[in-house]
């Protein structure tokens, strides 16, 4: 059983956005990149990460670009906090994946993927608001957040879902009665996110619709992108595509729409 007080004691063990991250973050909210991109610079692991993510082939780049300043000036305001985000998620992220086939470079591909298909997505819904962009950051910290509570009770989750297959998140809804994405709440507010954050990871559950009309539009959107993202065969590989029930006829006034909108290059 695993129970409220242990997923308690590792949500407190995530450490606070180091000081360098937070006068990051900070300046990205006054949309100063420069000052920005110097607090940045302080943090050596920040910037390699920084560098590893935006040369991946998904981001399009055909030069490599290493600085900083640079990274920050091509990104843009919105799209550099997101990328802070992301860099904070990998903080919880373990060193050996024990229940997910998972590698480091496979964990950063996926959040990029997220978050390339999730700006596609604003820009279709002509949404521009730095906060909502970065809530795709949290979606990976699901996937962390299960390995850590799962990885010493491996048999006992196959077990349970070998009797009755059911996806990863409604097996901890019984373990604990959390789920990730109470769990993903947690962290957003321990790492001071905001609220809209919180609320959009809820409505993303696919089970927890908002009576907020437009975070309600906005969790069909990332309940749709989570789907189609952990479907793909490197993330079935990785044994990731059993994370979350796809909730159809919750999205299914936007399918269409977003299976056109992935179409499209």
């Amino acid at each position: 059983m695993i129970t409220k007080e242990k997923i308690d004691n590792f949500i407190e063990k995530i450490p606070p956005a180091p000081k360098a991250l937070k006068e990051t973050l900070l300046h990205l909210g006054s949309g100063d990149l420069v000052k920005a991109a110097n607090a940045a610079k302080e943090d050596k692991a920040l910037s390699t990460y920084l560098k590893v993510l935006v040369n991946k082939p998904i981001y399009g780049f055909r030069n490599e670009v290493s600085d900083v300043s640079q990274i920050f000036g091509i990104l843009g305001v919105s799209r550099s906090q997101q990328a802070v985000y992301n860099y904070m998620m990998t903080l919880l992220s373990p060193s050996k994946w024990v229940l997910f086939k998972l590698t480091r470079v496979l964990f950063y591909n996926l959040q990029a993927d997220l978050s390339i298909n999730w700006q596609k997505i604003l820009n279709f819904l002509n949404i521009e608001d730095k906060e909502i962009l970065s809530s795709i950051s949290l979606l990976p910290a699901s996937i962390i957040v299960s390995e850590a509570l799962f990885c010493e009770k491996k048999a006992d989750v196959e077990l349970l879902r070998s009797v009755n297959p059911i996806d990863l998140n409604s097996v901890l809804q019984r373990l604990c009665n959390m789920d990730l994405f109470d769990i993903c709440e947690q962290i957003a507010n321990k790492w001071e996110m905001p609220i809209e954050v919180s609320k959009i990871i809820q409505a993303a559950s696919g089970m927890k619709p908002s009576e907020d009309v437009k975070v309600n539009e906005l969790g069909k959107w990332m309940h749709l992108l989570l789907f189609y993202t952990l479907s793909q065969p490197k993330y079935i590989d990785a044994e990731l595509n059993d994370f979350i029930d796809f909730q159809i006829d919750y999205v299914s006034d936007i399918y269409d729409d977003f299976s056109q909108l992935m179409e499209i290059s």
